[in-house]
């Protein structure tokens, strides 16, 4: 399971549809729904929320939105707590930039093989922009992170 802390505009087609479905599977998981990855370090920091299915389903809504922008279909009933209008929104949750920094090498592997022509935005970018769910801190890798 990865769920990026970069910005969903970084993966190429293939990623963000990944994603997408991994981000289904920690909804799940966070609503009980099922009894695999119950422990997987990545929900750690959703965990950490006041609401952990909010959190999921304000980073499930900004991955469909770069879906949509792209002109894909992503369906999204099958968000749990759906970010509404009226209700405040989900607090922000704190991404290390050294975590950013693994994730980006990472992504740069994957993009340079499969799709070499998404790769030039991550790699030249001087500040690497993340999901809108997170906000930067200095800092090294996470904990949670795999090395």
């Amino acid at each position: 399971m990865r769920l990026w802390s970069l910005a969903p505009g970084y993966l190429d087609r293939q990623g963000l549809t990944a994603c997408w479905r991994e981000a289904l599977l920690a909804q799940a998981v966070l609503a009980g729904r099922t009894k695999g990855y119950r422990n997987h370090p990545q929900l750690v920091r959703f965990r950490a929320t006041p609401d952990p299915l909010a959190a999921v389903g304000a980073y499930l809504a900004a991955v469909a939105d770069e879906a949509t922008a792209r002109g894909y279909s992503y369906d999204r009933g099958r968000i749990l707590d759906a970010p509404r209008d009226g209700l405040p929104p989900v607090p922000r949750i704190a991404v290390t930039d050294g975590q950013l920094e693994v994730e980006r090498t990472h992504l740069l592997a994957k993009l340079r093989v499969r799709t070499p022509e998404r790769a030039g935005a991550l790699a030249d970018a001087d500040v690497v922009r993340t999901h809108p769910l997170f906000t930067t801190l200095p800092g090294p890798r996470e904990d949670w992170e795999r090395a």
